[in-house]
């Protein structure tokens, strides 16, 4: 372990991690809107992460600069903070900005009149990002008040794929969902297109995202810092309510998933960083198919036919009219078929059910979905 000083408190890292990963790992918050934990090689596209190094002429990125033993690190100096409002006035300059520097922006909700935009999609509390957004945060660190460089909007169509929404008028060219998507997840669907001024995100040939073999696994979702990319169905339900913390029931993988929940339903599905199965990736079902947790046709209790009608009846009527229909059968006339949406440990009881308490190997497991 190297042993370095971070804003006059004493951080331990391991050798080879940057100054940006050391400081987010003590707690030490430095703006920065590119880096991803998933990927070594660092990037500094953002150049948000600048800090003063003892010894060193000149600031360096947080995110570049490996650690050294007895590393003195200064990361809000007046210099550094300016230099972060130059930065970012330049990064603002091609995305709407108008919500980021509104004095009103922590008081104000969705039944006011905004008199900053008539654009809808570009007020805060509307923007799905709002609340979650990482500009936000950083514009409030740096106190940022005000832009001086014209706004240049874009006039994008917002992207008409299945599940997720694209709407690059707020994309900052970041690189994060590329990255992701070809570093990380290996697939390359989307990729940086144009050059200078017209440069931007998006689909090689202008394909939808189905079309550019995209496998909505929602990872270049989960990584967007504004909200040019989000989940369909969670796009204008704000913050959630609560988050529970669960695990995927699809496979046997063990996906460690977080569930955001509003009124008493999931609005959205985030992969959990600290999951030791999937260390903050998910595929397409766990990102997007638990929809049929809350579907409507789902059974919540259970129902016995009685005068050829399904009226809904207790466990135990259920279980004792199960046990004695099953007492008329001989094991070799059993068949048993499992649900993949149920979880590992649902199936293997039930197996273990047909195997020891009916006698019968004859079991099947419906992978496919």
């Amino acid at each position: 372990m190297i042993t370095l000083t971070i804003d006059d408190q004493k951080v331990e890292a391991a050798e080879g991690k940057r100054v940006l990963e050391a400081a987010s790992d003590a707690g030490i918050y430095i703006p920065n809107l590119c880096a991803i934990a998933d990927i070594d090689l660092p990037f500094g596209a953002c150049r948000l992460c600048f800090v003063d190094i003892e010894g060193k002429k000149e600031p360096v990125t947080a995110c570049t600069e490996p650690v050294r033993e007895g590393m003195v690190v200064h990361t809000n100096t007046p210099e550094i903070q300016r230099m972060r409002r130059n930065v970012l006035a330049f990064i603002l300059a091609r995305h709407p900005h108008e919500c980021l520097i509104c004095h009103r922006r922590n008081i104000c909700d969705p039944l006011q009149v905004c008199l900053r935009t008539v654009s809808v999609e570009q007020r805060c509390v509307t923007c799905p990002s709002n609340g979650r957004c990482d500009l936000q945060k950083v514009v409030d660190y740096v106190g940022l008040d005000g832009v001086e460089i014209p706004y240049h909007p874009k006039e994008l169509p917002i992207g008409n794929d299945p599940m997720i929404a694209r709407d690059y008028n707020l994309c900052i060219l970041c690189g994060k969902c590329v990255r992701i998507c070809q570093e990380v997840r290996g697939i390359g669907a989307v990729a940086f297109i144009g050059r200078g001024d017209e440069a931007q995100v998006g689909t090689i040939f202008g394909d939808s995202l189905q079309e550019a073999g995209c496998q909505f696994c929602g990872a270049c979702v989960d990584v967007c810092p504004v909200g040019a990319l989000s989940e369909k169905t969670a796009r204008w339900q704000g913050m959630p309510d609560r988050v529970v913390t669960t695990i995927c029931p699809y496979c046997g993988v063990g996906c460690q998933l977080q569930l955001e929940i509003k009124d008493e339903k999931i609005m959205r599905v985030q992969p959990d960083p600290q999951g030791p199965a999937n260390r903050g990736q998910d595929c397409v079902k766990g990102k997007f198919g638990l929809d049929f947790i809350q579907d409507p046709a789902r059974l919540t209790t259970p129902l016995v036919k009685k005068n050829g009608v399904f009226t809904e009846a207790t466990w135990e009527e259920a279980l004792d009219l199960i046990s004695e229909k099953f007492g008329q059968y001989q094991p070799d006339e059993f068949a048993f078929i499992s649900s993949a949406r149920c979880t590992n440990e649902d199936n293997y009881v039930f197996q273990k059910f047909a195997r020891a308490a009916i006698g019968t190997n004859t079991i099947d497991h419906c992978a496919r979905l």
